[in-house]
């Protein structure tokens, strides 16, 4: 899971609007499952989840990596509070 702030961001529906864009970009670009996962009554956190399916770990914690790193990179209007990152 990511937890995300979401500074300046005054209604939920300008949440919805910021989050939706951006788990439509993670799922074109990283081709993973992502999807909001708690906080949706909180206009100033976001928290998502990602998930990807492979036969190595590496490659799916590489994912992960990547997904935020075009986040801090792509988005510098949002802030990663806390990732974690879990592997079954």
């Amino acid at each position: 899971m990511v937890t995300l702030r979401l500074p300046g961001i005054r209604s939920l529906k300008e949440k919805r609007s910021i989050v939706k864009s951006l788990l439509g970009r993670i799922r074109n670009r990283f081709n993973v499952s992502v999807t909001e996962v708690d906080a949706h009554d909180n206009h100033g956190r976001a928290v998502i989840g990602i998930a990807c399916v492979s036969r190595s770990g590496d490659y799916v914690e590489g994912q992960i990596q990547a997904v935020l790193r075009w986040i801090e990179e792509e988005r510098p209007d949002l802030e990663i509070l806390a990732a974690d990152i879990e592997l079954l």
